[in-house]
């Protein structure tokens, strides 16, 4: 059976070196926010190209002290609208929703499952302060077009990169300050880039646990979630907000930074089986993601359409390769935004719930053999 992802195996080459962090952190007796959060923390804002980075206790708590910060910092406002993908993983609408924001599904494109910055226009209003795009399955949404419309519209803009460690725009790194003109006086304005990321297991870097981390080049905002990430206090049992107890695990810290150096490493591994399926699955049944070839995506998934995925998914069952749906139902639909509290099940996104009853993931790791890659590409062209 080729697993559609071996996490035992992607961690085995790093076990003596885990061995060896977990004796030190049990050797310093210090386990909350220590000198390997610490580490991580410049290890990862120097790896993205950044000035801050924040370590904290999963992804969606990123996303959320983003969101937080900002309203502490007096640029959002309980109320506030922010647009943001209906083709995303519920924690997207869920991280607005914490925060006391409301949430504006857009639709995504077709081929890139990602934020259709053309439609972004027709949804801002007197309340839209904020866009959350979406780098979903490890491709980045279009940024630079995002980043413009923000900028003429003096919105904020998040990113939900839980999906996509690593990926980049040409040979930058994909976080950093970007400058656009303003069209107005003929100068540059800028729009710094607030990143969340999540270190649960299963990602490009993952832990052995839950973790999360925001990257931002925003010291206002580095400063303010650095204090509500660990109850609202820059001082011990002096409290300046009203916070949350979510801090990076001090183990899991040492664990992400004995594999962040092999992160560029394993991505390329990923790419090289994503451009075999492009280039060699040949079916009129299947649908293969679009992709240009460049450092845009790094592939935590690799996601495939099909009309009868069930039978497809029990096809490649049989003959040994497991597979899974990223995502079955999209958030409008589920039981939580039900007619008795948001009425979202009424809502109608056509491309969304085309790509959530089409979408098959597709095993890809740092930890495919050859032979395994060659395997998935027969049986699918066998369909």
């Amino acid at each position: 059976m080729i697993q559609f992802l071996d996490l035992k195996k992607i961690n085995a080459p790093y076990e003596t070196e885990f061995q060896e962090k977990l004796k030190t952190v049990l050797d310093k007796g210090w386990y909350i926010l220590g000198d390997e959060v610490a580490s991580f923390e410049t290890n990862f804002a120097n790896y993205c190209g950044a000035q801050h980075c924040i370590g904290v206790g999963n992804g969606l708590d990123a996303l959320v002290l983003i969101f937080k910060g900002y309203i502490q910092l007096g640029k959002l406002q309980k109320g506030d609208e922010v647009i943001v993908p209906a083709n995303t993983y519920i924690a997207s609408i869920l991280a607005i929703l914490e925060a006391d924001l409301i949430p504006v599904l857009l639709e995504p494109k077709l081929e890139t499952y990602n934020l259709n910055p053309a439609l972004i226009l027709e949804k801002i209003t007197s309340k839209t302060k904020a866009i959350l795009a979406v780098h979903l399955y490890g491709q980045l949404a279009e940024m630079d077009e995002i980043n413009k419309i923000a900028i003429q519209n003096n919105l904020i803009v998040v990113e939900d990169a839980a999906q996509a460690h690593g990926a980049r725009k040409s040979s930058q790194r994909s976080v950093g300050s970007v400058q656009l003109d303003s069209g107005t006086h003929n100068t540059q304005r800028t729009t710094p880039i607030n990143k969340a990321y999540s270190f649960y297991p299963g990602k490009n870097l993952g832990a052995l646990g839950d973790g999360g981390a925001v990257v931002t080049n925003d010291a206002e905002l580095a400063k303010v979630i650095q204090s509500l990430r660990n109850y609202g206090s820059e001082a011990k049992y002096q409290n300046e907000f009203i916070g949350v107890n979510s801090r990076l695990d001090e183990i899991q810290a040492a664990f992400l930074n004995v594999k962040l150096p092999n992160l560029d490493a394993e991505n390329t591994v990923r790419k090289a089986i994503a451009k075999r399926y492009l280039s060699e699955i040949k079916n009129y049944k299947i649908t293969l993601p679009f992709w240009d070839l460049s450092d845009n995506h790094v592939f935590h998934l690799f996601v495939i359409r099909t009309k009868n995925r069930n039978e497809l998914q029990q096809f490649l069952l049989e003959k040994g390769i497991q597979t899974m749906i990223h995502y079955p139902i999209p958030p409008h639909k589920q039981k939580a935004f039900s007619p008795e509290t948001s009425g979202w099940n009424n809502l109608s996104f056509p491309i969304t719930e085309k790509i959530h009853n089409e979408v098959l993931s597709l095993p890809i790791s740092p930890v495919m053999t050859i032979d395994e890659v060659d395997f998935v590409v027969s049986i699918l062209n066998q369909y």
